[in-house]
């Protein structure tokens, strides 16, 4: 058996480690120069802070802020009923896990108690170790927090990825245009769908990121145009499945197959698809006003053709509506 090899894309990997181990010393060399006790501690709150999003950095050095503000008083706490044993430590743990557990803190947990055991190791909570502990977690979490701050959105990786999805979405209706009008649809297989879900996640992680590195102006637009994609890739499912329930074809099937091709031509991202809806009221009422169906084949092959059409309705209403309210939201933004 000869197992794939994932394809690693080095360079980000070696600059984030790169990042990682120069925060952690120059933390480590700062906390050394102030003569604080315990100063390599500073590197591993620098490492443990660092997050993949300037949101996420923030929000991790506040949590931790506030449940190392915790520790320090059921530390306090514990220390003077149970002296600086083995035992405090213990019933403090216990306190401050459940805490943090409650609260959603939990990667407080092991960072902040590493601060406590400085106390239970001096066996002392006096004002100058207090303060070492509060510098040692200040420079550790600033220093995470100033790493990241360089992080920008990836405006052109997402272009690329959304270029992607939209080029998996085209496949899927051409395939949909040629297979609807042949009689024989067993080696129609639905591969293409998962070559979709696989481009929509990695688009989606990319919109995500740059939503969360935009600490005040946060611009949703690329988080809901993954939203249209993906309600749009339910519906093509839908259309896919009725597509292959038709056994029987009747004339309208090479209609409704011609407007799936002309969607396919005009798909990209900034038409507001108004002359596509146009083409399909028509088709529906061409479809309306012709002969009545003379069998119960032909009678359930139209129903599942119509069918098809409202879904293709549907999905083109989605477009629309995001184009519009884009555009909307552009107005808005200059007006102000």
């Amino acid at each position: 058996m000869f197992w794939k090899r994932k394809q690693i894309n080095w360079k980000p990997q070696i600059t984030a480690s790169l990042k990682i181990a120069a925060a952690a010393v120059i933390s480590i060399g700062l906390a050394g120069e102030l003569g604080l006790k315990y100063s390599a501690t500073a590197g591993i709150i620098t490492v443990l802070s660092i997050r993949n999003t300037k949101r996420e950095t923030l929000k991790s050095a506040v949590n931790r802020g506030l449940a190392f503000l915790c520790a320090l008083a059921l530390s306090a706490v514990c220390f003077a009923l149970l002296d600086y044993t083995l035992w405090a430590f213990a019933v403090y743990l216990l306190l401050f896990a459940f805490l943090c557990l409650c609260l959603g803190w939990g990667e407080a947990i092991a960072m902040d108690s590493v601060l406590i055991t400085h106390f239970l190791g001096e066996r002392s909570m006096a004002p100058a170790m207090l303060c070492n502990e509060v510098l040692l977690f200040v420079i550790g979490a600033a220093m995470g927090i100033l790493v990241n701050l360089h992080l920008h959105r990836k405006e052109g990786e997402f272009t690329r990825l959304a270029d992607e999805v939209d080029g998996q979405i085209k496949r899927i209706l051409h395939r949909m245009s040629l297979w609807l009008p042949k009689e024989d649809k067993s080696a129609y297989d639905g591969d293409c769908f998962e070559k979709l879900e696989k481009a929509l996640e990695k688009a989606k992680l990319c919109a995500a990121s740059n939503y969360n590195n935009a600490l005040f102006d946060r611009d949703s637009s690329e988080l809901d145009y993954i939203r249209m994609r993906e309600q749009q890739s339910v519906l093509l499912k839908e259309i896919y499945a009725n597509i292959k329930a038709i056994a029987y074809l009747p004339k309208q099937a090479r209609q409704v197959a011609e407007l799936i091709g002309e969607i396919e031509r005009d798909y990209h991202k900034e038409n507001t698809v108004e002359g596509l809806i146009d083409s399909l009221d028509e088709l529906l009422l061409e479809m309306k006003g012709q002969k009545l169906p003379e069998s119960r084949e032909e009678f359930e092959a139209r129903a599942i053709l119509f069918y098809i059409l409202m879904q293709l309705k549907n999905l083109l209403e989605l477009k629309r509506e995001f184009v519009l309210n884009k555009i909307n939201d552009a107005q808005k933004n200059a007006q102000e």
